[in-house]
């Protein structure tokens, strides 16, 4: 089977991002199946131009990439980054078209504007259509207050019900979103959640390597690792730091880009947390030497409501590490969390509880370790990644032969 997947924020495996797809579209080639993706050279972290903008790759699998053409404006400002969606929208359409013998074709949001692209060249193939739900666009870019023009909110949740309703099924990646995208019309919806890839990371490993080469070898390190936007409420990070300065041994490393990283690096200097340090994105490929050089890890988006019916992808990450989490988010991740004893969940917003927390697990080293194995032994158990990919490949398989 050839599978086209349309995905202006794909990342590959050597490149920093979530790398979720390409880690199943490897899966699938192993399967014998045939995976080209169709993604923008603009690295949706960092909003930097990765060489030409049209090129194709193969990788050592066989998974074949195709570079489109996009404005790159991603963090210019909110109107160009419009703008940058609806010009991969356009010309993804175009390379789509002359991809061959294409079985399926599975689009993704967000952003959603490449999934019209998906559909469209799905029914012109005559081939069944996959979307992908990965967060409830527009739903949550309206709750944070990133998406306020009232004809672009109607426009936005009209093609979302639109893709609900024309989408042969519907994959979502968190428990928390099947009634939402139920109410907006999608028919048949299926749950393949986020996991991890337990054989990236060692979670006995020390990361020697990495704390060498930040002088941070007598540090207990706490982690965030992942993108500095509107929506991860980092400034509360801050305030939790200033609630840690007398504790000179604790240090909080913020590793990620995004658009508030500039702001968020100019008022630690004001304020003189010293205690922080900021570090550039890598590859998910070195992502296990990092996870392996922290103590703990960190997860927080802002105390939004809808924000409770999500998976983030790097919580389950740093379980698969054998860290233990710090969790500033409530709903579906709190109760995996909770339920594994893998972390100390803390109410979003409050950099009190956050301070907190890392003191209770700096003083308690055990309690670090015992916590640690319990997330790595939930992901080995019901979140790997071959487990999840293997349920994702007989997916595609029942909605081929139903339109065979």
């Amino acid at each position: 089977m050839h599978i086209l997947l349309i995905h202006q924020a794909f990342a590959a495996l050597d490149e920093p991002g979530g790398t979720r797809h390409h880690e199943l579209a490897r899966h699938l080639t192993r399967q014998g199946h045939q995976v080209t993706i169709i993604a923008s050279p603009v690295s949706y972290l960092t909003g930097t131009t990765r060489g030409k903008q049209i090129r194709k790759q193969t990788d050592d699998l066989g998974v074949t990439i195709l570079r489109s053409f996009t404005i790159p404006a991603l963090h210019r400002s909110f109107i160009w980054r419009v703008f940058s969606f609806l010009s991969f929208m356009v010309s993804s359409f175009i390379n789509g078209l002359f991809v061959r013998k294409v079985d399926l074709v599975w689009g993704t949001s967000p952003p959603i504007f490449q999934a019209p692209t998906a559909w469209l060249l799905a029914r012109l193939k005559g081939v069944p259509f996959l979307l992908e739900v990965r967060d409830l666009w527009p739903a949550f870019a309206i709750a944070v207050g990133i998406l306020k023009n009232k004809c672009l909110i109607r426009l936005s949740k009209w093609l979302e019900r639109f893709l609900y309703r024309h989408a042969d099924r519907v994959m979502v990646n968190s428990p928390g979103y099947i009634s939402q995208v139920e109410a907006l019309g999608a028919k048949q919806v299926t749950l393949i959640p986020n996991g991890a890839d337990p054989e990236m990371f060692n979670p006995h490993a020390k990361g020697m390597a990495f704390l060498q080469s930040h002088g941070l070898e007598d540090h207990f390190i706490v982690l965030y690792a992942g993108a500095h936007g509107m929506s991860n409420d980092l400034g509360v990070v801050l305030d939790a730091a200033e609630h840690l300065l007398d504790n000179i041994t604790i240090k909080i490393v913020l590793l990620g880009d995004g658009k508030e990283k500039a702001q968020l690096q100019n008022e630690a200097w004001e304020r003189g947390l010293k205690n922080i340090l900021f570090l550039p994105p890598i590859p998910k490929v070195e992502m296990g030497e990092v996870l392996a050089a922290a103590d703990i890890c960190l997860a927080i988006l802002k105390p939004v409501e809808m924000y409770k019916t999500t998976y983030p992808n790097k919580v389950f990450d740093y379980m698969a590490a054998g860290r233990p989490v710090i969790l500033a988010i409530d709903g579906v991740i709190k109760q995996v969390v909770e339920e594994a004893k893998a972390g100390i969940a803390v109410p979003p917003g409050d950099p009190v509880a956050i301070a907190s927390a890392i003191r209770e697990l700096a003083s308690n080293p055990e309690k670090c370790r015992t916590m640690g194995m319990n997330g790595r032994r939930l992901i080995e158990m019901q979140f790997s990644r071959t487990e999840l990919a293997g349920k994702f490949t007989a997916l595609l398989e029942s909605m081929r032969r139903r339109n065979g």
